[in-house]
């Protein structure tokens, strides 16, 4: 039997071949330093690759509107953030899950996207915020070929597949603190997905991750598909959009209706002609 002395200086006594079981050494200096070497190896490993967003080409094709000068496209979408932002920055009675803002509309067509992609960049401005863009629309995704991004993996490969975390699938671009999320491969049972606990874990990790990120889901439109409706029930705050002298009155209340039980529902009238408008919240491109 071998002997050791206990940390009480009382000698115990061990069977052969058995280890002390009292604390481990503390780790060196250069072993916590190679350890934090080794996971940076294996985030930068899989993390995919900065995306570069042609600003200049999206501005002049109208798709993105330029921020580096003073517009009233530019100052609307100034507009539109500034409640969303109280609303996440609020300490009292604040809102559930306001980091979380889902841009939808009642019927195709009446440019979601558009608004879905200009307000992250606005919202990517700001100096304490960062802004995860989030394809979303995944009957129909348009958002990242509409910025000239291609990408195969995304949100429903990360809520079917165990082997795929969303750091893996996240695109950072040439953007300052925005990143995208693509909408990954179709899934034929894609409402059940989006309304499983995979989806429900994946919302609260990124709420929790970062509170100063803002994260913005472009979702199909409420009328005409189930996805929406199942993401809006875990959303913090909705956008919905209105196409001006085309969305039916009775489709626009039909999408509200809808939305009843979301705690924070703001609406954007869309490609209005900007001389009737006294808010500046006008559009001219879908």
């Amino acid at each position: 039997m071998d002997t050791i002395k206990t940390p009480d200086h009382v000698v115990a006594t061990l069977p052969p071949g058995a280890r002390p079981s009292g604390p481990r050494p503390a780790p060196t200096l250069a072993q916590v330093e190679n350890q934090m070497r080794q996971v940076a190896a294996k985030r930068s490993a899989v993390a995919p690759a900065p995306v570069q967003l042609d600003l200049e080409g999206l501005e002049r094709n109208g798709k993105l509107v330029s921020l580096s000068r003073r517009s009233a496209l530019s100052e609307s979408f100034r507009q539109i953030k500034r409640p969303l932002l109280m609303n996440v920055r609020q300490r009292r009675s604040p809102v559930q899950r306001a980091t979380l803002i889902m841009v939808t509309s009642a019927l195709p067509g009446e440019g979601k996207t558009f608004v879905a992609a200009n307000l992250a960049m606005s919202l990517a401005a700001e100096i304490d915020t960062s802004v995860l863009l989030v394809d979303a629309d995944v009957i129909r995704p348009a958002l990242l070929t509409r910025l000239g991004v291609r990408a195969e993996l995304g949100l429903l490969d990360v809520l079917t597949r165990d082997d795929l975390d969303v750091d893996s699938v996240v695109l950072p671009t040439n953007v300052p603190k925005l990143s995208l999320l693509p909408s990954g491969t179709p899934h034929p049972m894609s409402t059940e997905v989006l309304a499983s606990r995979a989806m429900e874990s994946l919302l609260m990790e990124l709420v929790a991750r970062d509170p100063n990120r803002i994260v913005i889901f472009d979702v199909p439109p409420l009328l005409v598909t189930s996805e929406a409706q199942v993401m809006a029930s875990r959303m913090g705050q909705v956008l919905m959009v209105v196409e001006a002298s085309r969305t039916p009155s009775t489709a626009v209340a039909q999408a509200f209706a809808m939305l009843e039980d979301c705690p924070v529902v703001m609406s954007v009238l869309n490609k209005a002609p900007e001389s009737s408008l006294t808010n500046g919240y006008g559009y001219y491109y879908g």
